[in-house]
């Protein structure tokens, strides 16, 4: 805190510039279409879905050829788990 009592307001502002963007973007466009929203769904569920299912194929190949169990798989289940969620964090946030 400053002693001039000058707060840093920025992301707040920012979230009020966003927030009426969307508002007036909304009342020039209008509602979104039901297939719009069902894309958009299943494109976020393929962002999350997909590495995780490359993180298992390839966790499961390295398996194969180290006799390592389940070591791999799992380790690369859960790193495709949290790339999924980050690229689909990623993508909500830039609408």
């Amino acid at each position: 805190m400053t002693g001039d009592g000058n707060h840093n307001h920025e992301p707040l502002l920012n979230g009020l510039r966003r927030r009426r963007k969307r508002q007036r973007d909304w009342e020039r466009t209008g509602e979104r279409s039901l297939l719009r929203s069902l894309g958009d769904v299943g494109a976020l569920g393929w962002l999350i879905v997909a590495p995780m299912l490359g993180g298992l194929a390839l966790g499961r190949w390295l398996d194969g050829k180290v006799g390592a169990g389940v070591t791999f798989t799992g380790g690369l289940l859960m790193a495709g788990a949290v790339l999924g969620g980050w690229l689909a964090w990623r993508r909500m946030h830039q609408e």
